[in-house]
This record gives structure tokens, sequence and C-alpha cells, in this order.
């Protein structure tokens, strides 16, 4: 039971992950109807390593895009490359710093249901007005090329929001990312790339703290659920990429909306 637990949480993992509909606000959900007999500390953890299989899947998707040694890249293609990790490093650097600084103080005061469900609702609107008043405007940037240094920094600070839970990393990250003038795809693309170091760097910390002391079928769990949440995040973030290519993220910001009114209904419900 405790592996079938897994995969259900690393479906749900890989699919919120990448849609900008908030990972934690799903995850608190489903907690409800699924507990793991592990301790308070490891689902802690738990929640949070799960998304390296999600980052592994970008890795394995933009591989070639962000493999700066490949020899069969040109020497100017080899710089291009380099010049977008230099934008990813620039733009982590503002969450990277508040969120070591704060990571459990934000924990401790942010991660409630009614902090999450309000969270759902508000950039869920914003993503509604944001689409209708960009409507008729043209993106001033469409390739990474365009995206400048200064950009991609105030982008990184539109990310310290995510350390609230309930934004959703991805959907604050591209909601600033089309403020700022870039195309949809260009915003996902870079908040898809801006997670390799963030999630990296949030799990190497969960697992500090934790300090590596597993049990055998804590283990398999958090393998199964990463190795769930890397190919369900495959699909995901091809789906996702297919998708903002024909259309706008309004429909995100509406399922938000709904999802958000529906947890504060099932907790009002549930706490009376």
């Amino acid at each position: 039971m405790e592996i079938i637990k897994a995969i259900l949480l690393g479906l749900v993992e890989g699919i919120t992950e990448w849609l900008p509909i908030s990972s934690t606000g799903h995850m608190i959900l489903v907690e409800e109807f699924i507990k793991f007999e592990s301790s308070e500390e490891f689902m802690e953890m738990f929640r949070v390593v799960i998304q390296l299989g999600a980052i592994l899947a970008v890795v394995l998707l933009y591989f070639k895009r962000l493999n700066p040694l490949s020899t069969k890249k040109s020497r100017q293609e080899k710089i291009n490359t380099m010049g977008i990790w230099y934008k990813v490093i620039i733009g982590t650097v503002p969450a990277a710093v508040i969120g070591f600084l704060l990571d459990d103080w934000f924990d401790r005061h942010f991660y409630n249901y009614i902090m999450v469900a309000v969270m759902l609702i508000v950039y869920g609107v914003l993503f509604i007005l944001i689409e209708n008043s960009n409507k008729e405007k043209e993106t001033k940037i469409n390739g990474f090329n365009e995206l400048t240094y200064r950009t991609a920094f105030l982008i990184g600070i539109f990310q310290i929001l995510a350390l609230i839970p309930g934004t959703s990393r991805s959907g604050v990250t591209i909601l600033g990312a089309i403020l700022l003038g870039t195309s949809r795809s260009i915003a996902a693309e870079y908040s898809f790339f801006l997670s390799i170091p963030v999630m990296f760097g949030a799990s190497a910390l969960k697992l500090i703290k934790f300090g590596f002391d597993f049990t055998g079928m804590e283990m398999a769990v958090l393998l199964t659920g990463m190795t769930v949440a890397f190919v369900v995040s495959i699909v995901a973030i091809k789906f996702l990429m297919s998708y903002i290519k024909r259309n706008s993220f309004k429909v995100f910001g509406w399922y938000r909306i709904a999802l958000g009114i529906l947890v504060l209904g099932y907790f009002f419900i549930i706490n009376r």
C-alpha cells in the first residue's frame, strides 16, 4: 500500500509541478486521503525531494539545448548556451538567498490550507487579468538572446513569491516573465530552467535536515515517487509547451480559482 500511495503522489507531482496550478495545493488535498505510515519529518522531506524526479525530466528533455560542452555545437552556439546558464544563475539568486535564510519560517507561518487556497485564487485571478490585458500586446522577448540579465534577475525576484505555498513556482515565474514582456513559450522554458538549481538546492537542504536516515520502506517509497514524477513530468512538459503555442494561460487561472474554493470548502466542512 505504501508503494501505491507513492505512485499516486508521484502522478500528482509530475502533473502539477510544471502546469501553473500549484503542486503544494494539490499535495495538501491528496494527503488528506493518502497518508504514509512514516513520520511527519519524512513526509516533509518527501514533498520536496520527490521533485528531483520532475527535475530530471527537464534535464532529459532539454539536455542538448542546455549542454554547453556538446561537440555538435559551434563556438557561437556554446556561447549562447552558456548565456542561458548565466541568466538562470542570476534568476536563481533572489529565491535561493531568501529560501535559505527563511525556509523554516515560511513553512511555519504559511504552510496551511487557508494560505494555500487564498494563493490559488489570487494567482488564478491574476492569470486571467494579465492574459486579458496582454491580448493585443506584442511580446518584446521571443528568444533567450533577447532576455537581458536585468530581466532575468527581475523574474528571479518574482520567484521569491513562490516560497509561499499555493503560489506555484512555475506560475509566479511565468506571470512575472509575461509582465516583463516575454512570450509564453520563453516564460515557460525559463521557468523550467530556473527550477533546476532551485529544486536541486531545496532537495539537498531537506535531505541534510532529515539526515539520510531512511528505513528500507522509506527509501522504496521515495524512489518510487521520484520515478513516477519523472515519467509523468515528461508528458506534462510536452503537453504544456504544445498547449501554449495556440492557447493562453487563462484556463489554468479558472482551474486555480475552482481548486482554491474546493480547498476552502473541504476544510471548512471537516473542521466544523
